[in-house]
């Protein structure tokens, strides 16, 4: 079959030189590889194995592909039509990321050229030699085939043929092989700019058909899944399985938006007939019976071409922002990966140069998180773990509040039970008297030469030590759990400035054995100021000792009156009168202190009294000092200095050349990163170049449209070349196409709204015409005046 010598009728419609770049944009982003990192606009045929897909594609493209009921789809197929004046197939391979450099290097390589269609067969076959594909050994592959036809007969159209599913293994068709069939179509399907069209054969029950339930679960709503029914004529006329069938053709069973359609085709078996006589038949069988009365629109190979260009089109126009904004989005992050990675270090001075710049980034982050200023992209959500981690300042101000408290409840060694405080959890709660009774038998073996009832300033000495004893355990752990908070606070600025290939290095040679340092120096203070505390005697010359041993005084008092009261009067009355019985001189007599007569005891409670307001002086000062002198001076404040430039200019070539020179894998990494940025930097300047072109020439028609108040403007035929009314009518906007296909009475299944479904809500002022298809205001022109959709034949 030569390819001068097309043998059936292709769709001409839709085929302006916009829609070309435009289709010819996506393509060619697909074949440098960006479908691996974002999902792009495409119709992928699915199905069961022998479900006639290749019978599908064989009609739609004109080509002949191997339909034997013994063969099946061995590797995905991307099918290009384009109209072009010339004929020509080119045939490549695209190979699968996942393949070796050499195996890329190979696949790439191979390009075929073919003179006639009658080659497509053979062809096959060698691509199957080329990606390793035998029925014996590999029987599947996951590079992808590449088919581009152009002439003057085809429309414009891009359709991804899949493997067939299948059932059972055999001795063909491995377990695995069913696993890595299953695993590809499942990962084309959950792609949301994917239009499934999903292959059901006649010959089967439907409700059998893996391809249905898979569809159902990547697009649960069916927006973005058309049916195809095929083999309908194995169908007995008037049977219950084919009435079944037209049901599920008419959307009333399985529902899609987008809706079902109908397809007789050719016999696999040794059918000579032509495409052309294929199509007459398929009309034949679609004109009579129950199948005609369905609407043409859904019957036959025709519709079907028409229904895919249009599905396609709008797919990619409506699609394209989001396209245009995750490329910009994941493009930007490989650009910060990039920056993190640095210029490539093959000297020592480049490797120096490289540690100076992230130890400048590395201070600026850390002073920012010393200050508590928080308003840089690295602190993220401070709802979230690792951003709460990032604010240091934060994360000390708290640990320190809770040592405060820590200290607070369970820092005595014996607590003084009392209702108003909660008691320690150390389980060394007494009362008054227990704890009077402890230093009396202090005193007694402590005695000098105090008169009975004085005791010696020392005896607070030895109950203050003795009494803050649990001070250096809570206060070790409290300088540990900072110490581990700064480190995981390093370990995130590390990884955030640095690349993945040095943040290692950087960690275990500059900043754990620093940071560690820094907890040696905090330790130190530590113990300095526990010193005076553990081995010294009491000195402070605050009033808030006085203060507090009168307020303890004065509580005392108080109880003890309060009991009084409550003895004497009849609090009970509210009036507070003497009871009966009680004179003026018991009541003077009662109010009266009586002395102690236990001078040891007298002794012992005026010994403890001093000992709990020195207490709370020392425990505040201890608080604070350890917050501002070891906390603050000797780890907080020196983080910045970790990883200093100065430092990393001082460094000898040996640890610089240790810490920063590039692996084989960093190499690999930033040439990976490169590529890819370059991928994704070609293919946002493609969409952008087209889409701003599109917006260009939508205000232009806008001009134009408003210029003219002639009703009759509208009802234009834009055919490129031509005048028509004294116009010179210049090619139709996309927004022209779009309003033609939501219009186009062909298309049920577009008239009832499955396209409007999937495009973007329209923001009222905005007149790009990626953001929706027309305007109320046009809507309510087409209901109050039937016109037909404009004439794309040129």
């Amino acid at each position: 079959m030569a390819l001068q010598a097309p043998t059936s009728q292709r769709l001409d419609e839709l085929c302006s030189e916009e829609q070309l770049q435009l289709l010819n944009a996506i393509d060619s982003l697909r074949s440098q590889g960006v479908s691996h990192y974002v999902s792009l606009p495409q119709i992928i045929v699915c199905g069961d194995q022998s479900s006639g897909k290749s019978s599908v594609l064989e009609a739609i493209s004109g080509v002949s592909f191997p339909v034997k009921s013994n063969t099946s789809t061995r590797f995905p197929t991307e099918l290009i039509l384009r109209k072009s004046d010339a004929s020509s197939v080119t045939v490549s391979i695209i190979p699968h990321y996942s393949r070796s450099d050499g195996d890329k290097e190979a696949l790439a390589a191979f390009q075929e050229t073919l003179k006639t269609f009658d080659e497509v067969p053979t062809l096959i076959e060698k691509v199957k030699d080329a990606m390793g594909i035998s029925t014996m050994g590999k029987a599947f592959s996951k590079d992808l085939l590449r088919i581009e036809i152009n002439g003057p007969d085809r429309p414009h159209l891009t359709i991804v043929d899949l493997p067939g599913l299948i059932h059972s293994a055999n001795k063909h068709q491995s377990t695995a092989d069913i696993e890595l069939i299953t695993e590809v179509v499942k990962k084309y399907m959950k792609e949301a700019r994917s239009v499934i069209l999903a292959v059901i054969s006649a010959k089967n029950d439907y409700a059998n058909q893996i391809v249905l339930s898979l569809a159902r679960r990547a697009d649960p709503k069916g927006l973005r899944t058309l049916g195809i029914i095929t083999k309908p004529d194995t169908l007995i006329p008037g049977s219950g399985s084919e009435n079944m069938y037209i049901s599920l053709a008419r959307n009333s069973d399985v529902e899609f938006r987008l809706g079902w359609h109908a397809l007789r085709n050719r016999d696999s078996d040794g059918d000579p007939q032509t495409l052309s006589q294929r199509d007459e038949q398929e009309t034949a069988f679609f004109s009579k019976g129950a199948w005609s009365e369905l609407p043409l629109s859904q019957l036959g190979i025709q519709p079907l071409r028409n229904r895919l260009s249009k599905v396609l089109l709008h797919q990619i126009a409506t699609e394209l922002p989001n396209l245009m904004e995750e490329i910009a989005g994941k493009a930007a992050i490989c650009q910060q990966q990039l920056d993190k990675l640095g210029l490539p270090r093959t000297t020592v001075h480049d490797q120096r140069i490289y540690l100076i710049q992230i130890s400048q980034g590395f201070q600026t982050l850390v002073q920012a998180a010393v200050d508590g200023t928080y308003n840089l992209a690295f602190f993220g959500d401070a709802m979230s773990t690792a951003g709460y981690e990032r604010r240091i300042r934060a994360v000390v101000q708290n640990l320190n509040r809770d040592f405060a408290a820590e200290l607070d409840k369970n820092g005595e060694r014996y607590q003084l039970s009392s209702p108003k405080r909660e008691p320690s959890t150390n389980g060394n709660t007494l009362t008054r008297e227990q704890y009077i009774k402890k230093i009396e038998i202090l005193l007694d073996r402590s005695r000098g030469r105090e008169l009975p009832g004085l005791f010696s300033p020392m005896i607070v000495s030895d109950l203050f030590r003795e009494q803050s004893s649990p001070w250096a355990e809570i206060a070790e752990r409290h300088v540990r759990k900072v110490w581990a908070a700064a480190r995981k606070f390093l370990g995130h600025l590390v990884n955030h400035v640095a690349d993945v290939t040095t943040v290692e290095a950087i960690m275990m040679y500059v900043i754990v054995p620093r940071l560690d340092g820094n907890f040696k120096a905090v330790s130190a203070q530590l113990s300095k100021l526990l010193g005076p505390h553990q081995d010294g005697h009491p000195i402070t010359y605050n009033h808030y000792m006085t203060d507090t041993l009168q307020k303890l005084r004065r509580e005392r008092d108080e109880s003890r009156i309060d009991t009084v009261i409550a003895k004497l009067f009849d609090t009970f009355s509210g009036e507070g009168r003497l009871r009966a019985g009680y004179s003026l001189e018991q009541v003077r007599d009662a109010f009266i202190v009586s002395g102690d007569r236990d001078m040891d005891h007298f002794a012992a409670s005026e010994a403890l009294d001093y000992l709990s307001a020195y207490y709370k002086v020392a425990k505040k000062r201890f608080i604070d000092d350890l917050a501002v002198e070891a906390i603050e001076g000797c780890l907080v404040a020196k983080l910045k200095d970790i990883f200093s430039p100065i430092d990393i200019s001082r460094m000898p070539d040996s640890d610089v050349a240790q810490i920063a020179g590039e692996t084989t894998e960093s190499r690999q990494t930033r040439e990976n990163l490169e590529a890819k940025l370059r991928m994704l930097s070609y293919s946002l300047e493609t969409c952008r170049r087209f889409a701003e072109f599109k917006v260009d020439d939508l205000s232009e028609n806008d001009e134009r449209d408003n210029s003219s108040n002639d009703p009759a403007f509208d009802d234009v035929s834009w055919t490129e070349g031509s005048d028509d009314a004294g116009l010179k009518s210049p090619p139709p906007t996309s927004r022209d196409i779009l309003e033609a296909v939501a219009a186009s009475e062909d298309v049920p299944s577009l008239e009832h709204g499955c396209l409007e479904d999937v495009v973007p809500s329209k923001d009222p002022g905005d007149d790009d015409f990626w953001t929706g298809l027309s305007s109320k205001k046009d809507k309510k022109a087409k209901k109050s005046k039937k016109k037909p959709p404009p004439d794309w034949s040129w």
